[in-house]
């Protein structure tokens, strides 16, 4: 009998900002992508952004051509440089973060027969995962939970970010990186994010 193994989850999202100039153009077409991953979808990612959004009263996002891009060109670095390791852009030098910045990471379905096959993750999913840190979000405190994570989830509500681009890069060993960014940044410590 073989027997898979899968591992999933999101890094941290940093939580500094940078001054940008604002992003925007509403075309929700195809996601930017690097071998696509069967499940990435422009709209569902802008779809599930804006529920999440929408059910604490933060005004929608708009999908960027332009976010996707720039998204697409750090999933394809981190596949060629990384082999899908999930690493923030750094503050400075050619990849310099200029948006707010998730990541998400889905490794290759493995099988005991050393096959390895492609995870079917969807956008819906990627965003849900990282609204599902909600539950680690005190409010109150402004203040993740101890030892839990929750900048995925305040990055996604950031009420001051009006656009989104994402894309995904599947590398050579079927395991995906996906990088969605948002302009204007959020994450700045001390602010709430709705």
């Amino acid at each position: 009998m073989l027997k898979r193994f899968v591992i999933f989850g999101a890094s941290s999202v940093l939580l500094f900002a940078c001054n940008t100039s604002e992003v925007k153009d509403s075309d929700a077409g195809s996601v930017a992508s690097s071998k696509v991953s069967k499940g990435a979808n422009a709209k569902e990612f802008l779809a599930a952004h804006n529920r999440a959004r929408a059910a604490k009263g933060v005004p929608a996002l708009v999908w960027s051509e332009s976010l996707a891009r720039y998204a697409k060109q750090w999933a394809e670095e981190l596949n060629r440089s990384k082999s899908c390791d999930i690493v923030h852009r750094p503050r400075s030098g050619k990849f310099k973060q200029l948006y707010g910045e998730n990541l998400y990471y889905a490794s290759a379905i493995r099988w005991s027969s050393g096959k390895r096959e492609l995870q079917n993750i969807s956008s819906t999913k990627v965003v849900g995962d990282w609204v599902s840190e909600k539950a680690d979000y005190n409010y109150k405190t402004n203040t993740c939970n101890a030892g839990q994570m929750c900048g995925h989830y305040t990055q996604v509500m950031w009420k001051n970010s009006t656009a989104v681009g994402c894309a995904v890069s599947v590398c050579d060993n079927k395991s995906q990186v996906w990088v969605c960014n948002y302009n204007p940044p959020g994450n700045y410590e001390g602010q709430r994010p709705f």
